[in-house]
């Protein structure tokens, strides 16, 4: 019997061992993804005795390019034949691997796929895996493995992040960088990235999917101090709908999370203490935000104005009464402005001007994420949401010290 001889690096084994159906790989330039693609191919292939298995690229001559002396070379022992002119290689068991474009939909109807690879799935229409290549796998109940370097926020981020919600068994995601590959050396990666500009560096190197050109927010306007400042404390909650917490989602669903943003606030502008973020069920959205009152004593807390609000200030009232610790909420508002220019005012030029400093800790990536993404509708805007809000929360609390001439105490208790 002939067997193939399969070297496979540490995340290459990870992704090998999933037993899930549908594997999404986000990983950077040079990291071994189209030789575990051509294993896979081969594998799978000589698995089965009926349908076909697929590898599909943006275009069939990048197909080509890529993955055909690949496949060529670690499938020596067991490839039977090979035909150039149509990119197939038929396997000793009979079974067939094609080679195929994205760009070319209408070569890939009507068969029935036991396996199949969409490789740069990135800079593919997401109609060819949802309309033609998703229904050839449904008869044989096949399996797919999506790989590719991020292009922005598309609809391979959309799968990505689906898949890494792991509710549902079917998909798992993994994501890897160019430094994962030990066969490069990090001197070289190293060196790339003093050549490139930094968006690049962390698009094709280290698989980042942020999007390109954000307009609110540049990384030089970021400052970081983990020296708590004097001042008053304000909280600021942005609540997700409760109804959805624990129910499964679709993979075209936007997952909000509640925010709770704690921002000590001075005459030098605001010092970001922490965001506490999650999906949480009603009550445990109460806990948090009662808890959170009761460890920084704001001098004013808000939450924004709407049904969650209303559904959530009764079990909040409840733990006010067993905990003997009552506070006023105030009502938050858009303010008759939408969105995007609420927050830009709120928070733009106080970045740019550096009255808005952060506090290092957990949040901090997700947190910078939605700043230096929005705004993008693939993209969340939670964290920023529920900071913005402390704008219009400081103002509602705010008070100045008022000097009057001649001012006489008529009545000291009612400060009269």
């Amino acid at each position: 019997m002939t067997q193939l001889d399969i070297s496979l690096l540490p995340w290459q084994e990870e992704v090998w061992a999933s037993p899930s159906r549908f594997k999404v790989v986000a990983a950077g330039r040079r990291t071994g993804k189209s030789r575990l693609a051509a294993y896979l191919l081969v594998v799978r292939g000589l698995q089965r005795d009926r349908g076909q298995v697929f590898y599909v690229a943006p275009t069939q001559g990048q197909a080509r390019d890529i993955l055909w002396h690949m496949l060529l070379e670690v499938g020596h022992s067991v490839i039977a034949s090979s035909h150039v002119n149509n990119l197939q290689i038929k396997l000793v068991n009979g079974s067939i691997i094609s080679l195929k474009g994205s760009d070319r939909p209408e070569t890939m109807r009507g068969v029935s796929l036991a396996y199949l690879v969409m490789d740069e799935f990135a800079d593919m229409k997401p109609e060819v895996w949802e309309q033609i290549l998703r229904p050839a796998l449904a008869d044989l109940k096949g399996s797919a493995l999506f790989i590719g370097t991020p292009m922005g926020r598309n609809h391979f981020y959309e799968l990505y992040q689906y898949a890494q919600l792991g509710e549902d068994a079917n998909y798992k995601a993994w994501h890897f960088t160019s430094y994962d590959n030990p066969m490069i050396e990090p001197a070289e990666i190293d060196s790339a990235k003093k050549e490139m500009s930094s968006y690049a560096f962390r698009q094709e190197f280290m698989a980042s999917f942020e999007a390109k050109g954000s307009e609110m927010s540049r990384e030089d306007w970021v400052k970081f101090d983990e020296k708590e400042p004097e001042g008053d404390y304000y909280i600021a909650c942005d609540l997700a709908g409760f109804s959805d917490v624990n129910k499964k989602v679709s993979k075209n669903t936007r997952l909000d999370s509640t925010a709770i943003a704690v921002v000590k606030v001075n005459t030098d502008g605001w010092w970001i203490k922490e965001i506490i973020y999650g999906r949480w069920d009603l009550n445990e959205t109460a806990s948090k935000i009662f808890n959170a009152v009761e460890k920084y004593e704001p001098v004013a807390i808000g939450i924004e104005k709407g049904i969650a609000k209303q559904a959530v200030i009764s079990p909040l009232t409840d733990m006010m009464k067993r905990r003997n610790r009552f506070f006023r909420v105030e009502e938050l508002t858009h303010g008759n402005k939408n969105k995007t220019d609420r927050i830009m005012w709120a928070l733009q030029g106080r970045f740019e001007n550096g009255y808005v400093t952060l506090n290092k800790g957990d949040w901090n990536e997700k947190f910078l994420d939605e700043l230096f993404q929005f705004p993008d509708n693939l993209t969340h805007d939670d964290l920023v949401d529920a900071l913005a809000y402390i704008d219009q929360l400081q103002k509602v609390a705010y008070h100045t010290d008022i000097e009057i001439d001649d001012y006489e105490v008529l009545d000291v208790l009612a400060g009269y």
